[in-house]
């Protein structure tokens, strides 16, 4: 038995920011992908997620949710039989793999399941983050169920505000010279010591002012230069974004990266970004000539997210 396939996501913008209620725009990432299965041969891989869900079940059955309508029976008799999922999304890396996980749940075991096939008002898409606010914070602390909205879905996702969310469309892919890319750290990030940062230094004024007048504005602008196909001002604003984050976020950027971060700014070979809450995982970048970065960062594995 194997389930439907569920993908990653990139959170092109809006890390940290949509905690604080500023825009964020989430796209598909068809390239990782997880399903849940009943494996025919049990492996330590397949064993250890069996113990996570198993884990995931007793959070949700003590959870007393009223959003949250599953058939946690059927659930733990599918986990009594060796259910696992079975994905090829890293962990630890920004791109959803939790969220894949919490919609591939959602889908099997959902009671009255809101689908991608009807009308997707804004208050459906809010009843879906919500709950799945409540199941991924299982994995993180604190959710704002993008994550799995995104991976359930399988659409773009424009976020305008905790209470203001819709599909929205992207320009479709050129044959042009400029890219988003992933970069890979080669090191795993933890997303819960990481808000734990964050949180903190929204105790001082001055980085609630930068959040609130600097990374939001520049966030803001960069997702509607992306949606409206403005590539001149989107990489006007990229560098400002990439700019605000060095000076800004350095204990989410691994040491090794801040030299490489600040060479792009300076040459604007390419700027890089957070995916996701950072500290390792993959870091988002931007090009005007992806070619020319990948001989720039031709020591590092790079990875084509979407040309332009």
């Amino acid at each position: 038995m194997k389930g439907p396939l569920f993908y990653a996501k990139i959170l092109l913008f809006g890390e940290y920011g949509i905690i604080k209620d500023s825009k964020g725009l989430a796209i598909p990432y068809n390239s990782y992908q997880g399903a849940l299965k009943i494996p025919a041969k049990k492996s330590n891989q397949s064993q250890l997620s069996n113990q996570k869900l198993l884990e995931f079940y007793h959070y949700l059955y003590n959870l007393k949710s009223k959003e949250i309508n599953l058939r946690l029976e059927d659930f733990k008799n599918d986990i009594d039989k060796g259910i696992c999922f079975d994905s090829s999304i890293p962990q630890g890396y920004g791109v959803g793999s939790s969220g894949a996980l919490v919609a591939s749940i959602y889908d099997k075991y959902a009671n009255d399941k809101i689908t991608v096939l009807e009308n997707l008002t804004r208050n459906k898409l809010l009843k879906l983050k919500t709950i799945f606010s409540q199941m991924e914070s299982f994995f993180h602390g604190k959710s704002s169920g993008l994550d799995p909205l995104n991976s359930y879905l399988s659409i773009p996702i424009l976020i305008k505000s905790k209470s203001h969310i819709e599909a929205t469309g992207i320009p479709s892919q050129k044959e042009g010279k400029a890219a988003v890319f992933l970069l890979d750290s080669e090191m795993v990030g933890e997303t819960q010591p990481m808000i734990n940062i964050f949180m903190n230094k929204m105790k001082n004024e001055g980085f609630r002012r930068m959040i609130d007048e600097d990374f939001a504005h520049y966030t803001d602008a960069c997702i509607d230069n992306f949606l409206k196909g403005d590539a001149k001002a989107l990489f006007k604003n990229v560098k400002s974004l990439s700019k605000v984050v060095l000076k800004h976020f350095k204990p989410m950027i691994p040491d090794s990266f801040h030299q490489i971060w600040k060479h792009g700014i300076e040459t604007n070979d390419y700027y890089l970004k957070l995916c996701g809450s950072g500290g390792g995982g993959y870091i988002l970048g931007f090009a005007k000539d992806f070619d020319k970065a990948k001989k720039v960062l031709h020591n590092y594995k790079l990875e084509l997210v979407y040309r332009f």
